[in-house]
C-alpha cells in the first residue's frame, strides 16, 4: 500500500529529523552540565575567610595585612 505524498512530506519534516534542533539540544544540555560542574567545584574549593573586623555584605572593606607593592619608576620620558 502506497503512502500519500502529504504523509511522506510530514514525516520527512518532523522535528526530530532536524539536525539543528539536535545541535541546540546538545549545546543546552552541555551548558547545564557545565553549570553544575562549576557549582560543584566551587562548593569543594571554598574561599578561606580573612581576619578583618568590618565587612559589608561579607566583603572586607579594607585590604588585609599584606606587604604593599614596591614603587615603580615613572614610565614617562623626560621632556
Amino acid at each position: 500500500m502506497a503512502t500519500s505524498p502529504d504523509r511522506t512530506a510530514r514525516s520527512a519534516s518532523a522535528w526530530y529529523r532536524q539536525p539543528v534542533l539536535w545541535l541546540g539540544v546538545f549545546v543546552f544540555v552541555a551548558s547545564l552540565a557545565g553549570c553544575v560542574w562549576i557549582i560543584v567545584l566551587g562548593a569543594n574549593h571554598a574561599d578561606t575567610p580573612l581576619s578583618t573586623s568590618h565587612t559589608v555584605f561579607g566583603v572586607p572593606v579594607s585590604a588585609h595585612s599584606s606587604a604593599s607593592p614596591p614603587q615603580r619608576p615613572p614610565t614617562d620620558r623626560p621632556r
